[in-house]
């Protein structure tokens, strides 16, 4: 027998794009979200919410103004509102977001990924 798959095994398998958070539920307004990710992403901002990280899959470094946090698979990490950051993946990983619904990836609107659905 198999082993079953997780949730986020599940969605994850949906989708190939790196970089591009897809929505799989909502929390008291805000999306939850799978991406994954390889290489690394522009140094950004969110200055009105923080940026929640848990790495399901792989391994990450947060590179921040404050310092760097590598995190693998089960380790999460709040980056605090306003500060600049990028994630940087070593080898594809896979992370679980969460942002305020409508919340920009790149914290500008103009330059954001469009979130989808699945």
């Amino acid at each position: 027998m198999s082993p079953k798959l997780s949730i986020w095994s599940k969605k994850l398998n949906q989708f190939s794009e790196l970089w591009s958070p897809k929505i799989v539920s909502s929390f008291n307004g805000h999306d939850v979200m799978v991406v994954k990710c390889d290489g690394t992403f522009p140094m950004h901002n969110h200055p009105d919410s923080d940026d929640f990280f848990l790495v399901i899959d792989g391994k990450i470094t947060i590179e921040t103004e404050n310092g760097d946090v590598a995190l693998g698979p089960g380790e999460l990490y709040v980056v605090p509102k306003g500060v600049m950051h990028r994630p940087i993946a070593h080898g594809e990983a896979k992370i679980l977001l969460i942002e305020p619904k409508g919340e920009p990836n790149t914290g500008d609107h103009a330059t954001a990924a469009r979130k989808v659905e699945i």
